[in-house]
């Protein structure tokens, strides 16, 4: 007589069914899709700006800076920090909330030695007089990329760090910065915000903000500045600036 089969022991664990399996499944790819998709989003160019011509520069104006000179080289947009003046920033004619800009821009050679360290270049979006906006920072002595997030309150909140960026470039040479932000319309981080930051082709962010109404800009742009101490003297230039939306057919 053959011995009966050993009975099996019973797991602890609730089985997870197929249908349980297949929904999770479609939940994490959902996620997985809607954040690449963001990341990766097809883009139609609205704006363009060469600052090639008097004309072209006077398209874009101050938003935030107390004293910011400008002036222009033929092929870009010169700007130079004044006194009391800790960031110059300026908004091209295109205002709307879901956009990418993008703009090439230069630490020059005039700004004074002791204060190059800790300047930065930017590109701004969602920018209100307030001063609050998303906005790209590149430190061209630094090699150093922030993601950051500024209230109308003043208070910052930095939403990534990358050090050690090769992509970015130092003094009189060009930082090819590009910054996005999209509502997200579907999936499980619908009504977040996901923000994509690029220097040259090297993506340096790719984060949600979930609190992304706490902004209530709408203008887009660049600029120039540094985090701490004075910022009197500091030269840059920027050109080539695009503005960009979400591609309505994709």
């Amino acid at each position: 007589m053959r011995n009966p089969a050993p009975a099996t022991k019973r797991s602890a664990y609730r089985p997870v069914t197929p249908i349980r399996a297949k929904t999770a499944l479609a939940a994490a790819l959902a996620a997985v899709l809607v954040i690449a998709a963001t990341a990766t989003a097809a883009t139609i160019g609205i704006y363009r700006n060469s600052m090639q011509s008097q004309g072209l520069r006077g398209q874009v104006v101050k938003l935030v800076g107390e004293r910011c000179g400008r002036g222009g080289s033929g092929k870009a947009l010169r700007v130079v920090v004044g006194k009391r003046t800790r960031e110059c920033a300026y908004r091209t004619p295109v205002i709307g909330r879901d956009l990418e800009v993008q703009a090439v821009a230069r630490l020059l050679s005039g700004t004074p030695k002791q204060l190059r360290h800790g300047a930065y270049l930017a590109v701004n979006l969602r920018a209100g007089r307030a001063g609050a906006h998303y906005q790209l920072a590149v430190y061209p002595l630094q090699r150093k990329a922030q993601l950051r997030k500024t209230l109308s309150n003043g208070r910052v909140k930095y939403l990534h760090v990358e050090k050690n960026v090769r992509s970015v470039k130092g003094v009189n040479r060009a930082n090819e910065l590009r910054l996005r932000a999209f509502n997200v319309t579907r999936g499980p981080e619908k009504g977040s915000c996901r923000i994509a930051a690029f220097v040259g082709r090297r993506r340096v962010a790719n984060v949600v903000d979930t609190a992304a109404g706490d902004l209530e800009g709408r203008a887009s742009g660049f600029g120039i500045g540094r985090t701490a101490g004075g910022a009197k003297g500091l030269v840059a230039s920027f050109d080539d600036v695009v503005v960009r939306v979400p591609n309505p057919f994709e």
